[in-house]
């Protein structure tokens, strides 16, 4: 089973908005054994878009198209969609009634023939009833591919997805069961790691693929598994992570989706019954966004201070001024000082610092671009460690956040 995702509008062409809605789709059609073969991103231009149909039917047994189903000029999917299967478009009364009802509940704005317009839809088209908008999605097929149109707005695209088209493909094919887990380990290099398992994935079996996804001081390690019977794939799959122990299991933090780190840490500060808090420099409050992404964090997290200036160091957490004049800003005293400012502030048991000189500029300090300090204060202990990140500001900001998580990480787990 292959797919297809066309993702139509120039926003996203000319780098205006992400495209999000196809990681979301490839996502849920993996999950139900759909293999996504290939993303294609075109512009509102009628010929690009009948070409990029037709070439898509000829790879792929499902194609699934967003966008320019809105009721502008410039929104010209569903006249291209019709066109490209020679229909007409006829108006659907329920769409209608759907669309007259949403106007007269949510919108100040009187209706207008351009919004009764959209509940005009091909003649042969199942109509896929749009209940949080007024764009209906639209199910045709050709041969024996089916071709589906959503709307490109993101909730309403993600609702018409998982109430109509995921259900409705599950009930037209036969599918293979398809198996991902995803292995997140912390602190060692993707290199490092390939050495040490090169044995170990030597000797995966066939239905089994290794994937090394890296990201700025960890690295997801993604098993897939695709055959015919669940068991026997959850069974292997979770044999082969079991190996993986004895190989790598000191930089091993748990797997995807329950076992982020940031999420571990708050698992273990909520039973333990302490608290965080964090004072964050160079990375400008990029740990606190991470921690508090965990459902539940008022349960533990105290709060941060982003302090950016050198004079907030000194005034809100009371960093020594003739500290930084002989060490700088960028240094293991002022990043233990942080710390320890940061939890006594706070009244936090733990707090981590991060200072540092993500660049371009070294601002403060003549410490090289890339260098950070990461600080902790725990019950009975302030340090600090030394790093170099390298010299591009996004990598060292996210490299330090994810490091200062792991250090943290191994000291909550002392106490």
């Amino acid at each position: 089973m292959q797919a297809e995702i066309i993702t139509i509008g120039d926003e996203i062409l000319i780098g205006q908005i992400l495209d999000t809605n196809s990681t979301y789709i490839a996502g849920e059609l993996n999950r139900i054994g759909i293999s996504v073969y290939q993303i294609t991103s075109v512009q509102d231009e009628k010929e690009h878009i009948m070409k990029t149909l037709a070439e898509a039917g000829n790879r792929a047994d499902v194609v699934i198209i967003t966008g320019g189903l809105g009721p502008t000029k410039d929104d010209i999917t569903k006249h291209t969609f019709c066109e490209f299967f020679e229909d007409t478009l006829v108006r659907d009364e329920r769409v209608l009634a759907h669309i007259e009802e949403l106007f007269a509940r949510y919108i100040d704005t009187p209706i207008s023939e351009l919004n009764r317009q959209q509940a005009m839809v091909p003649s042969r088209a199942t109509v896929l009833m749009n209940r949080y908008g007024t764009a209906p999605g639209m199910w045709m097929e050709k041969g024996k591919k089916i071709f589906i149109a959503l709307p490109g707005v993101p909730y309403e695209m993600k609702a018409l997805l998982q109430e109509e088209v995921l259900p409705g493909l599950q009930a037209a094919y036969h599918r293979p069961y398809i198996l991902h887990k995803t292995v997140i380990t912390y602190g060692m290099g993707e290199s490092a790691i390939a050495n040490l398992l090169e044995d170990w994935e030597n000797s995966l079996p066939s239905f089994i693929k290794l994937a090394y996804l890296p990201n700025l001081g960890k690295v997801r390690l993604r098993l897939t598994a695709r055959g015919e019977n669940k068991k026997v794939l959850q069974a292997a799959v979770d044999e082969k992570i079991k190996d993986l122990y004895p190989l790598i299991g000191d930089v091993i933090y748990g797997m995807e989706n329950d076992a982020a780190l940031e999420t571990l840490i708050g698992k273990v500060l909520t039973e333990k019954k302490m608290t965080l808090a964090v004072a964050e420099s160079c990375t400008g409050g990029r740990i606190a966004e991470q921690i508090t992404s965990v459902p539940g964090t008022s349960a533990y997290f105290r709060g941060g201070v982003v302090s950016y200036a050198t004079e907030v160091k000194t005034d809100v957490l009371q960093v020594p001024g003739e500290l930084i004049d002989k060490y700088s800003v960028v240094s293991a005293e002022v990043a233990e000082a942080m710390a320890a400012g940061a939890r006594k502030l706070l009244k936090a048991d733990f707090a981590v610092s991060v200072t540092g000189n993500a660049g371009p500029a070294k601002g403060d300090s003549d410490a090289d671009i890339g260098t950070v300090y990461i600080g902790v204060a725990a019950p009975g202990t302030v340090y600090a460690q030394k790093f170099n990140f390298g010299n591009h500001r996004e990598k060292v900001v996210n490299k330090a956040a994810n490091k200062a998580l792991e250090i943290l990480w191994k000291e909550i787990l002392k106490n």
